[in-house]
């Protein structure tokens, strides 16, 4: 405790600090030994992270550069006049494989992380007011989520850039025209029971106004589902996006995506060039099993149900 010009200003103290630390690595080591298939999830999205971070660095050539003399490249195969290496092999027009990996990277990781944190925090704000609201706005939101779930994602992204256009700002404005009712559902069945909770009644009986209730006390009771439905869908908005390329109505036929190397240009070309399809599709999987395993590794530690079975056995 200090005082400055008559008021008391509490300092944390170096051994405060150091307890935060102590406990905040303590629990990280209590995950990894609870969910080491978790912790393999998060290697894998963390280099996936790195590789598109490095992208310039990584890549050794540009993706976007052609070499006619180069088409359909065979891995390894070593650019004569540079010495440079096609280490995954070159496409139809002579483009580095491996190079539009490396910045397809870029491309799965900006539409999952805007599309699912757009549209999963728009979806928790709206479940968490219809719960907090109940009645009649609480049916009419729940009816509005009911007929847009109705449609799969895929049909649902493929009306949108047919209205709006092949974009890749499109593709993520269907993610999360899909999303924010998904987020919804999940959240509300949270903010129903957050709602009743003796806390929740005791600041109401004390006069606080309804936006205080829903932003410091129902929201962040309510992030573990958060955090865990932002969690399990990043790998699906990487789906959806390379579903879309692959289709020719997600990114542009020259932006290097996994999606766009998937397409249909890269099929006609599959028994002359494997690798055309082979290193994409790989690329998609590893990324969508990463997501995956750290999502569900997250639900089982943040999902309170889960927790009472495990204590249970």
């Amino acid at each position: 405790m200090h005082r400055v010009d008559n008021l008391t200003v509490a300092i944390p103290s170096p051994d405060a600090r150091e307890s935060r630390w102590t406990s905040m690595m303590a629990g990280l080591n209590a995950f990894a030994r609870k969910q080491p298939l978790g912790v393999i999830g998060a290697l894998i999205l963390i280099g996936i992270v790195l590789l598109a971070f490095l992208a310039p660095v990584i890549s050794p050539f540009d993706p976007y550069a052609v070499h006619v003399t180069y088409k359909y490249a065979a891995p390894g195969t070593v650019l004569e006049t540079t010495g440079q290496r096609f280490w995954l092999g070159a496409d139809q027009l002579g483009r580095d494989t491996l190079s539009r990996l490396v910045y397809g990277a870029r491309i799965s990781l900006y539409v999952s992380l805007i599309s699912v944190g757009i549209g999963v925090t728009l979806g928790a704000l709206i479940g968490i007011m219809s719960a907090y609201f109940g009645g009649k706005v609480d049916l009419l939101v729940q009816r509005l989520v009911d007929t847009v779930m109705a449609f799969p994602a895929i049909i649902l992204a493929l009306a949108v850039v047919s209205v709006f256009g092949a974009a890749l700002r499109n593709v993520i404005l269907s993610l999360i025209i899909f999303l924010t009712p998904a987020a919804a559902r999940v959240v509300r069945a949270q903010a129903l029971s957050v709602k009743e909770m003796d806390y929740v009644l005791a600041a109401r009986a004390m006069g606080a106004n309804t936006w205080r209730m829903i932003f410091f006390h129902m929201v962040p009771n309510c992030s573990a589902p958060y955090i865990v439905f932002a969690t399990a869908n990043l790998g699906f908005a990487v789906v959806v996006e390379a579903a879309l390329s692959f289709l020719g109505v997600g990114t542009p036929p020259d932006v290097p995506s996994w999606g766009g190397m998937l397409s249909i240009t890269g099929q006609k070309y599959v028994e002359v060039s494997p690798w055309l399809v082979l290193f994409p599709s790989l690329a998609v999987s590893v990324a969508v099993f990463g997501f995956n395993l750290f999502g569900d590794a997250l639900r089982d530690a943040l999902d309170p149900r889960l927790k009472g079975l495990q204590q249970n056995q």
